[in-house]
């Protein structure tokens, strides 16, 4: 893969998501163990670790796509609760991108980005389709904007849910492992994407095993297992200079 250039590293110390004491169970299995997380506005933090530590169902807690039993989780000052509408004005400021493009494929690439700003922020439909456009444009595909989502590649159909999610006009981006389900030749497009939006200035939490997308991104590298953030740091030091034990074998086996 072509190296990847470091985006812009400017935050801002004001929170924009803020995780007390959190904690999940299924069932008998406590999948998040006492998580403790401030996130700053315009900070990018990637989260790795093995499969089943919990990464995926924390950053789905974040906007009620699961939901933890105690402790506290507060985005852009609104507290999470149980409330429908609560959850929804969440939801509408934190976008999310999933492993598998989660596109509707009965609409073109235009009516899959214009369905929630027309149905949820309740946006007139030329201006709806005008922010479509202009996303499109951003993530490079605006000219597969009449096409079918099984007309285009898997990289491109990430593009597509990245730019369906902006079209919400989010705060802050989740991702979970977006390249995860692409073939290694589609997945430097859409790193290249998300780097565009950290040169931006979005606020981004990303699940991930990229980790040369983490040294030259993140501003923070975490390290979780079983259901517990074991190590954070920024990129430099996390991977040069790793404390923790569980996370040095788990580099050991993941880097060259």
């Amino acid at each position: 893969m072509n190296k990847i250039q470091p985006a812009n590293s400017e935050t801002d110390d004001t929170p924009i998501i803020v995780i007390k004491n959190m904690h999940k169970w299924y069932g008998e299995f406590h999948v998040l163990k006492d998580i403790n997380l401030t996130v700053g506005k315009k900070e990018r933090i990637v989260i790795c670790g093995p499969s089943g530590s919990g990464k995926s169902t924390l950053i789905r807690c974040i906007n009620r796509l699961e939901e933890h039993q105690k402790g506290t989780i507060e985005v852009d000052g609104m507290t999470l609760t149980n409330d429908i509408k609560n959850i929804e004005k969440i939801r509408a400021e934190v976008g999310m991108v999933f492993q598998h493009f989660n596109l509707f494929p009965h609409l073109t690439i235009l009516e899959n980005l214009t369905l929630g700003p027309i149905w949820v922020r309740k946006t007139p439909k030329k201006e709806a389709e005008e922010t479509a456009m202009f996303y499109l444009e951003k993530v490079r595909i605006a000219e597969q904007a009449k096409k079918f989502p099984g007309q285009l590649s898997g990289g491109q159909q990430q593009r597509v849910a990245i730019a369906r999610s902006l079209c919400m006009k989010p705060n802050v981006m989740l991702f979970d492992e977006p390249t995860s389900a692409l073939d290694p030749e589609m997945v430097k497009e859409v790193l290249d994407v998300m780097i565009s939006l950290a040169t931006d200035g979005m606020t981004m939490i990303v699940v991930s095993h990229e980790m040369g997308f983490a040294k030259s991104v993140a501003h923070r590298v975490l390290f979780m297992d079983s259901g517990q953030i074991l190590e954070q740091n920024n990129p430099e030091e996390f991977f040069n200079n790793p404390q923790n034990e569980r996370t040095k074998l788990f580099l050991s086996q993941i880097l060259d």
